[in-house]
């Protein structure tokens, strides 16, 4: 399959909330390396339930974007470089909500998190 192809496919908006929903559940299982280094900071947890909330027609993509930006603020902010992945991740499962190509980046993070 070619980028293309896959362009083409995400443009669906079936495709498109698939795509986030995997996102989501992605970002979850690294999650708790952030909780863990950075218990009080919610953000990346509401980022994620923002994806799933935007994926159920509960929640705007303006939103679930602006989740996703605050996910990546958290990341910005610690030290851990596992937190900073897996905060990233959460931030790039919210922002696949905007553009679906995002959950490629999400992958990346999600491996650097060494989870």
């Amino acid at each position: 399959m070619k980028y293309s192809d896959i362009n083409i496919l995400i443009k669906d908006k079936s495709w498109h909330k698939i795509l986030t929903l995997w996102a989501a559940a992605c970002a979850e299982h690294v999650l708790p390396w952030v909780e863990e280094k950075v218990p009080n900071d919610m953000r990346p947890r509401k980022a994620i339930e923002a994806a799933k909330e935007w994926v159920n027609d509960e929640l705007k993509m303006l939103d679930a974007r602006k989740a996703a930006f605050a996910a990546h603020a958290a990341a910005r902010e610690t030290e851990n470089k596992s937190a900073i992945a897996a905060a990233r991740s959460a931030g790039h499962a919210a922002a696949t909500a905007h553009v679906a190509i995002q959950y490629m980046l999400l992958t990346m993070h999600a491996k650097l998190s060494n989870f």
